[in-house]
């Protein structure tokens, strides 16, 4: 029986024959002391790479969003950021069970305008509200369908926080792909911000592992509060190294994912079956809604599992797909040839 097409999301990857030798042969340390040589280096990469004075590696990206909140707000605060974020919807209500946070949600399709921005601040001086102190980007937008956000706009954004002396964080677990995607630099894409994440366990292959990076006064609090979660790790440097390979060899290939996701999109849009607007289809991710008279999403995925093509419901009649590196251009034609029999037959 053929390997299943596994779609439902970049993290499924294994890592390559070549990660897994790089991982081998790291050299190692105890990292709660510093002592580890690969996360060091992975740290002063990712640095540079981000335009900040100094990176933390953490285990995993919902942990870095975590312990970025921890970092640039306080319990009781307000924290806008775009709908659907995964701040909001994928963290099992981490914002508000670990740092006491309340999120608002702004905007529409993964990205948001300053005047949004500005309208959801609330009054100073009025005791009934909570204040807002911290905006907070999703580039790419997981739910939104891997859009990019408009960096004009996250400029913007981010000079309205600065003005009145509200932080500014950048949830860039994807942010290779916007990279890739908009021609800019990481470190251009990050720059506006007072501190980024990033993760290497999505488009870059790792089997773990992301990371934030900031001035480094909000880096000496996040190791805080990244032991105050456990989150602090010993020989870390197989993980690192895993990471620096992804950098290195992965990073450039994302164009094929986002090549491959397009030429899935296409082929799914051409079904009366499917709603989808291509002009979402701005990296490695597809996020699609059935039409009425169509199969719901819980179906559709139950029906593609047996034909041996995995994905994501992501509402009672959306669905999403992810492209990644162990998936090739044949194999996306391939499945969305068995989605469009499914949903046409």
């Amino acid at each position: 029986m053929a390997p299943a097409i596994d779609l439902r999301s970049d993290t499924v990857t294994r890592p390559t024959p070549a990660m897994r030798a790089a991982m081998a042969e790291a050299p190692v340390g105890d990292d709660q002391y510093g002592e580890d040589p690969t996360t060091n280096a992975l740290q002063q990469r990712c640095a540079a790479l981000l335009g900040k004075e100094d990176a933390l590696w953490l285990p995993s990206g919902t942990m870095a969003n975590q312990v970025a909140l921890r970092v640039l707000a306080r319990p009781g605060d307000e924290v806008v950021t775009s709908r659907e974020s995964h701040a909001g919807w994928h963290e099992t209500g981490g914002a508000a069970a670990n740092s006491g946070v309340q999120l608002v949600e702004v905007g529409r399709g993964g990205v948001f305008t300053t005047e949004d921005f500005l309208a959801a601040i609330k009054p100073h001086g009025l005791p009934v509200f909570a204040p807002t102190t911290l905006v907070q980007i999703e580039n790419t937008h997981n739910r939104g369908g891997g859009v990019v956000f408009p960096q004009a706009e996250v400029e913007r954004i981010c000079a309205a926080a600065r003005e009145r002396g509200m932080a500014s964080y950048l949830d860039g677990a994807r942010l290779w792909n916007a990279a890739v995607a908009s021609g800019r630099s990481e470190a251009e894409l990050a720059a506006p911000f007072d501190l980024v994440g990033v993760a290497f366990s999505k488009g870059l292959g790792a089997p773990g592992g992301s990371l934030l990076a900031g001035s480094r006064a909000h880096i000496a609090v996040a190791h805080r509060q990244r032991r105050m979660l456990g989150g602090a790790m010993r020989q870390n440097g197989i993980f690192a190294a895993a990471a620096l390979h992804g950098i290195d060899h992965h990073r450039s290939r994302l164009a094929d994912d986002h090549r491959n996701a397009r030429a899935f999109a296409q082929a799914l849009a051409a079904s009366p079956a499917v709603q989808l607007d291509l002009a979402t289809v701005q990296t490695n991710i597809v996020v699609f809604r059935l039409a009425p008279g169509a199969p719901d999403a819980a179906t559709l995925v139950a029906q593609a599992r047996a034909e041996g093509v995995l994905l994501n419901a992501f509402a009672a009649r959306t669905v999403r797909a992810v492209t990644h590196l162990d998936v090739s251009a044949g194999q996306v034609v391939q499945a969305a040839t068995i989605l469009r029999r499914l949903l046409e037959g």
